[in-house]
This record gives structure tokens, C-alpha cells and sequence, in this order.
């Protein structure tokens, strides 16, 4: 195996286990930021550990008339979690599944971890169920184009959507994350983030109204392991989402050579950089209140018309 690959194998195996390990780690930070701003001691940034190995050793049952859609989907999710860590720049600009670092990819597989999630709750045929699935349905057809719209209006200066080249890009070329361009697409990118990830104002995590809730509402009928799953994936998620948002615009730290002190480096960096985007995250959450549903539309076509703008000025200022 030459340098390269085994660069990129080591960037593999540690944005694997750096992502897998603390994103439950960051869900428990952002819980505890809230508690502390609203006068509530909190559990700690453990708790989110403590409560999937309790969900772990309790017995998998499925509601009756399901069919494999809702068995497979908990692994679908956790799957697609896993190949977008794989192959993002996260640790290191260098991957041995680089081919697959592509934008689009990306964008498809984050996808089909949500589609999946949405089928499974319309397979338990519950109310609750296909109400989360369809309110789910209606975001992801906003969000997923803004995403893509977003992410290309970076690509177009670099002429390449792969993902890597375009964080190479904004170390080589510092202007380029300071541009109009990057402010439209990070703001766009933003709102995009709090819609995938089920945060306030567009869902709240915190909570199980009927009323309000849209994930929940899709993994009310899940226990045992895998209701695991799909809390280690919703952490998971809310980790890369907030990765790639950080190197995207804020690409200094990732390590661009096999130098151990670099890889060292862009650990620090990435953890640094998506604790403290979480962190602003939480704090925002406690200031904001939930909007109503037919309002949640208006906002990400608001971040589409953003991340169309942002791909009109990439030409533009070409």
C-alpha cells in the first residue's frame, strides 16, 4: 500500500471512530447548554451513552403487521451515517473512498437514511406514524435541493463537486471562504442543518407532542436496539452536518499530509470546530420558539432562494 492510500485509510478509521464515539458526546453537550441557560442542572454530556447501552440491552420488539421496511430501516440509517463519515473531509483532506466524496453522493445518501426512516414510520401504519412520515416527506423535498444548491455554488470556482477539493480549495485560496458567495451558501446551509437534524424553530427534540412532532413522530414504535440505532444515527447525523458546515467554510485545521502531528491537528480541529457549532446551536435553541408547521415551508424555500443566489454569484464573480 503506498502513502497515499495509507493516509487515507487512517483518515477512514479515525473520522470513523471520532464521529461514532462523540456524536452521542455532542447531543449530551448541547442538552446540557440548555439546561444550564434554563436553570436546570441537566443529566450530563454522558447521558446520551447511559441511555443507549440501557436501550441496548433490552429486548427488540416490532409492532404487529410490519413488514422488513421498519426492521432494516434503523440499519439503513445507521449505514448511510457511516459511509458519509468514511469518505467526508473531516480529519484529513485524503480518503481512501475519495471517488465517493462526491457532493452529490453525499446529498443521495444522507437521503436515503431519511427516506428510510419515513418509510418505516408509514409501515407501521399508525397515525402517529404516517403523520411524522409525511411532515418529514415535505421537508426533505425543501431541504435536499438547498443543500445541493448550496454545497454546488462552492463547487463552481473549484470545477469539481467533490467535497475534498473543495475544502483544498478554501486552504489554498482563503478569499473564497470570505466571499459572497460563501456567506449566501453558509446561511443557506445553515437553516438546512436545523431542518435535517429536527432542531428549534422548524422541530424540537425535546419534546413528544402529537401536534408538533416530526421525528419522534416517526420512531415512536421503535425500543430496544433499535431504537438505539436511530438515536446513535440521529447523533450521528447532527455530527456530520456540522462537520461538513465547518470545513466547508472554515477549512483550516484539516490535516493535508500524513504527518502524525497534522493528523493529530485536524482531530483537535474538527472536534474544536463542530463542539463549538453545536454549542452555538443549543444556545440559539433556548432563545427560539417552534413555528407552526405551515410556516416551516416559507423558511427553507427562504434558504433555496439563498442558495440559488449564492450559485448566481459564484458565476458572477467568477
Amino acid at each position: 500500500m503506498n502513502a497515499p492510500s495509507l493516509f487515507g485509510t487512517v483518515g477512514v478509521i479515525l473520522q470513523l471512530l471520532i464521529v461514532v464515539a462523540l456524536s452521542p458526546v455532542l447531543t449530551g453537550l448541547m442538552r446540557q447548554i440548555r439546561a444550564l441557560l434554563e436553570g436546570r442542572a441537566g443529566s450530563g454530556i454522558a447521558q446520551p451513552w447511559r441511555d443507549l447501552r440501557k436501550l441496548m440491552r433490552k429486548q427488540r420488539t416490532s409492532p404487529r403487521g410490519t413488514t422488513e421496511v421498519f426492521r432494516v430501516a434503523p440499519l439503513l440509517l445507521v449505514a448511510t451515517c457511516l459511509v458519509v463519515t468514511a469518505v467526508a473531509p473531516f480529519v484529513t483532506t485524503a480518503s481512501a473512498l475519495d471517488p465517493v466524496a462526491d457532493l452529490f453522493a453525499v446529498v443521495a445518501l444522507l437521503t436515503l437514511g431519511t427516506v428510510a426512516l419515513a418509510l418505516a414510520g408509514l409501515d407501521t401504519g399508525t397515525a402517529f406514524g404516517g403523520m411524522g412520515a409525511s411532515r418529514e416527506t415535505t421537508i426533505i423535498a425543501l431541504v435536499e435541493p438547498t443543500m445541493l444548491v448550496a454545497i454546488f455554488a462552492l463547487s463552481v470556482p473549484v470545477g469539481s463537486t467533490n467535497l475534498a477539493a473543495i475544502v483544498t480549495s478554501g486552504l489554498d485560496d482563503p478569499a473564497q471562504v470570505f466571499s459572497p458567495v460563501s456567506l449566501l451558501a453558509a446561511v443557506a446551509l445553515i437553516v438546512v442543518i436545523i431542518a435535517e437534524t429536527g432542531r428549534l424553530p422548524v422541530d424540537n427534540p425535546s419534546t413528544h407532542l402529537e401536534l408538533t412532532m416530526v421525528h419522534e413522530a416517526m420512531v415512536l414504535e421503535y425500543s430496544g436496539p433499535d431504537l438505539a440505532m436511530v438515536e446513535l444515527a440521529s447523533s450521528m447525523r447532527l455530527t456530520v452536518f456540522l462537520g461538513l458546515l465547518a470545513n466547508l467554510f472554515v477549512p483550516w485545521g484539516i490535516a493535508t499530509s500524513a504527518s502524525p502531528l497534522l493528523i493529530a491537528v485536524g482531530v483537535l480541529a474538527f472536534v474544536v470546530k463542530v463542539a463549538f457549532l453545536g454549542g452555538c446551536l443549543a444556545v440559539g435553541e433556548v432563545f427560539l420558539a417552534k413555528l407552526r408547521l405551515f410556516r416551516v415551508p416559507e423558511l427553507l424555500a427562504g434558504s433555496f432562494v439563498l442558495g440559488l443566489l449564492a450559485v448566481a454569484a459564484s458565476f458572477f464573480l467568477a
